[in-house]
């Protein structure tokens, strides 16, 4: 797809509020606060399901136009895919924006559990947070930049479909990310941490398996089920969980079985995902599941065939940059809370249960430390591509995990938009550091280079297929 490039009409020349002129870099988040609120919350109330995201996109977008920002819009074939950019020289500092929502989990911001009725999806990963913080910290390091008269670009990201649609590893793949300088990249929490975290490489896939129907009981001898091929190939693929290495993951739901017990379902379909935390690992083991696949098809009388969906690289943490965000996120004043929002913290703590951790600690810093998680993330393939730091604040209540209905209401609440200014606080003091400390730069640069090795040549786990625009309808 054609990139298109939209100028707002005397942007380089926009009188900017005497406050977000401020050479103060917190105060210039600080100025952005109402936007901040908004914007999540009208992304959390459009709960818009990967590449689907268009209001959702098109806010951030008309935000950023308003502010001068050069857009870009449907990079990488994606059309809710957008580059936005401000700024003159370098270095170029990107940050990354999700606003993606989950399928099948819904949840207003109250603080039990309470489903919206009509409604089929919901940020319970807090991308609704994601995408308004990141541009918040967009929005405020273009003011500095203006106020200090700093040599640098701002970038803005808009990334969809990270849940499940590895949207930026297509804007990788298309060398999107290749002559920024780095990207800052933060993530919704119950904890506030800049740990220097590796994730899990991962793979998905649909298998798709056709048989023939018939009447169940009438003329089963007639009939091939397709339901029997996913179950053979779940039975198969269980076995071998025994025969993966400790750091494997195998997951799946059956996304299509059959409509009545009578009728010999003639499709049926089962969505895999594989994930390890070397991604050759993942390629070693996807081999394995297709030929459980093409075993349980013929063991059943059916045909098989499968398409990969998604595909994420581990994230390569930079230990100069992390800690130096470890430092910044030290720097700032605790998060504070009315008293109206801890006791609606206190009422989500009561579902965790007695082992739920003390709600004061959404106002520490976790410890600095070298780990790997066990999700998967798309951030994995920027990371491959340009030096990434990536931070964690505290928008949900201490005890919540991602993807569940007590993530869903933090997301839309206060609570939540507050954790979001925080990290929007944090990008900012890591962008001015690197802004201004060649040092710095020179040393993560180096860093990024031993870690990735001399001769490393970028590769994807999707292949060469092209975004998956439909995989949520």
């Amino acid at each position: 797809m054609r990139l298109i490039a939209i100028l707002a009409a005397g942007s380089a020349f926009i009188a900017m509020p005497a406050i977000a002129q401020s050479t103060d870099p917190i105060a210039a988040v600080e100025a952005q606060e109402e936007r901040t609120s908004r914007v999540a919350q009208q992304i959390w109330d459009f709960a818009e399901l990967g590449y689907l995201e268009t209001r959702s996109s098109g806010l951030l977008v008309d935000e950023l136009q308003r502010e001068g920002f050069t857009i870009r819009a449907g990079v990488a074939d994606i059309p809710t895919a957008f580059v936005a950019e401000w700024g003159e020289g370098g270095p170029v500092i990107g940050l990354l924006a999700e606003f993606d929502a989950l399928p099948g989990i819904t949840q207003s911001a109250a603080s039990t559990r309470d489903p919206v009725d009509g409604k089929h999806a919901g940020h319970a990963c807090g991308h609704n947070l994601f995408g308004a913080g990141s541009l918040s910290a967009a929005i405020a390091i273009r003011n500095w930049l203006d106020a200090t008269g700093t040599p640098g670009r701002v970038r803005l990201y808009g990334t969809p479909a990270e849940e499940g649609g590895s949207g930026k590893v297509y804007m990788a793949r298309a060398g999107l990310f290749d002559d920024a300088d780095f990207v800052i990249d933060w993530h919704p929490a119950d904890r506030n941490s800049a740990a220097a975290r590796k994730s899990l490489a991962n793979r998905s896939g649909k298998f798709r398996f056709r048989g023939v129907s018939a009447h169940a009981a009438g003329a089963p001898e007639r009939g091939r089920s397709a339901l029997d091929g996913v179950e053979a190939m779940n039975m198969m693929v269980n076995m071998m969980r025994e025969h993966t290495t400790m750091d494997t993951r195998i997951h799946y739901v059956i996304t299509s079985g059959g409509a009545a017990p009578n009728v010999v379902p003639d499709f049926a379909e089962v969505f895999y995902y594989v994930r390890h935390s070397e991604a050759d690992e993942v390629r070693a083991l996807w081999p394995r599941l297709e030929a459980a696949a093409k075993g349980a098809a013929m063991g059943t009388g059916t045909q098989v065939d499968w398409e990969i969906i998604h595909g994420n690289n581990p994230t390569l943490p930079l230990e100069s940059l992390q800690m130096m965000m470890d430092e910044k996120l030290r720097q700032l004043a605790p998060i504070e809370y009315t008293a109206e929002e801890l006791a609606w913290a206190a009422s989500i703590r009561e579902s965790f249960g007695d082992e739920a951790p003390p709600l004061a600690q959404s106002s520490e810093v976790e410890d600095y430390a070298v780990l790997t998680g066990y999700g998967s993330t798309d951030v994995g393939d920027v990371s491959r591509a340009v030096p990434t730091v990536s931070v964690r604040t505290a928008t949900w209540v201490p005890g919540t995990a991602a993807h569940s209905w007590q993530a869903v209401a933090a997301s839309g609440h206060s609570y939540g938009t507050k954790g979001t200014q925080h990290a929007a606080k944090a990008m900012i003091l890591a962008a001015v550091e690197l802004y201004t400390n060649p040092r710095l730069r020179e040393r993560a640069k180096a860093e990024f280079t031993a870690a990735r090795g001399e001769d490393y040549v970028y590769e994807s786990l999707l292949g060469d297929r092209d975004p998956p625009l439909d995989y949520r309808r």
